[in-house]
């Protein structure tokens, strides 16, 4: 029996003989284990986004905020882009512009606890790895015209007053340089009126 607990105290072994010696739950070595594959590809696809000369061993504070903005670690109430950057530059190494995986390990327990309030450290953490499985960044329709908050409304042209108006005809569309330009119109009637021709030929 001595003999069992010796070679058990480093909870390496996950055999089933000496489960009854360790906690109840399985050790955290092991329950990482499984889980960091899944999360360290995640991290290497960010890692490389935008830079085609990445190792995918290091990842910047740009690449991170994404990937955290993407997988959902970021929710903007209990995770906001601040707590991001503070964690980002709390881990990475002084004077590095970026973090290794394990800096980035350090950063997923440092923002699960805030994510995940009211949970243990341990099931907050393998929540936030479970946001982050699987996930790859997402450059779909990077180029199209965003339509967040007030976007929207500046990009309608049926609201445009004054001399913007005169820039776009009645479905939106653009005029071009007729739309831009002052071309002179010498029939004696202000700029922009738009009824000329139509006096009364009576009068």
């Amino acid at each position: 029996l001595d003999l069992l607990e010796t070679k058990c105290m480093g909870h390496e072994c996950v055999s089933s003989i000496c489960r009854w010696s360790s906690a109840p739950s399985p050790p955290t070595s092991f329950l990482h284990s499984s889980k960091m594959s899944e999360v360290e590809k995640a991290f290497r696809k960010f890692a490389i986004y935008g830079d085609t000369s990445a190792s995918g061993n290091d990842m910047t504070g740009k690449n991170f905020s994404k990937m955290c903005k993407e997988c959902g670690v970021m929710d903007g109430k209990a995770v906001t882009s601040t707590d991001i950057d503070i964690v980002f530059n709390k881990v990475k190494t002084k004077g590095a512009r970026t973090i290794t995986f394990a800096e980035f390990q350090q950063a997923m327990k440092e923002l699960c606890s805030k994510r995940f309030k009211g949970k243990s450290p341990e099931e907050a953490l393998q929540a936030v790895y479970g946001l982050i499985e699987g996930k790859e960044p997402s450059s779909v329709g990077a180029t199209k015209a965003t339509k967040v908050g007030g976007v929207e409304r500046l990009t309608d042209t049926s609201k445009y007053t004054g001399s913007h108006k005169e820039r776009f005809d009645e479905s939106g569309k653009g005029k071009g340089l007729a739309g831009r330009q002052d071309l002179t119109d010498n029939s004696g009637y202000v700029g922009a009126y738009k009824g000329a021709g139509t006096y009364d030929q009576t009068h």
